[in-house]
């Protein structure tokens, strides 16, 4: 049986940056499984989308979810998701038994150890 996904790469970076909106570039890659050059394709594709909105203060970047931006993308003619937001299509995933989905995601942790596997490797190649 083939492999597949059920989420792209593209809703996992969503779905990082919306979980910590100062996550750098790198903890984005490492938490996802892609490369830096990957992540950043992703961002400018997000934020070309109006998915996101990119601010950059200093050397970081602030990042800004926008829930009622509607699914355009090709792909996503379905009936079921034609000119429906992202906000729309979670409230409906939401809403369909528990009201602690989210909780249970586990994104915030996945974040956390994935700047632990980025620092570890720091203090590595640092001895």
């Amino acid at each position: 049986m083939a492999d597949w996904k059920f989420f792209t790469n593209h809703a996992l970076v969503l779905l990082a940056v919306a979980a910590d909106p100062e996550i750098l570039l790198r903890e984005i890659a490492e938490a996802v499984g892609i490369t830096e050059r990957a992540a950043h394709r992703i961002i400018g594709d997000l934020e070309t989308g109006g998915y996101i909105t990119r601010k950059r203060k200093g050397r970081r970047n602030f990042y800004q979810v926008h829930l009622e931006a509607v699914l355009t993308q090709q792909g996503l003619n379905h009936p079921l998701l034609e000119g429906r937001s992202m906000g729309q299509v979670a409230a409906q995933y939401l809403s369909a038994g528990r009201r602690d989905v989210g909780e249970d995601l586990g994104v915030a942790e996945a974040l956390q150890d994935a700047r632990n596997r980025i620092a570890a490797r720091a203090t590595t190649s640092s001895r």
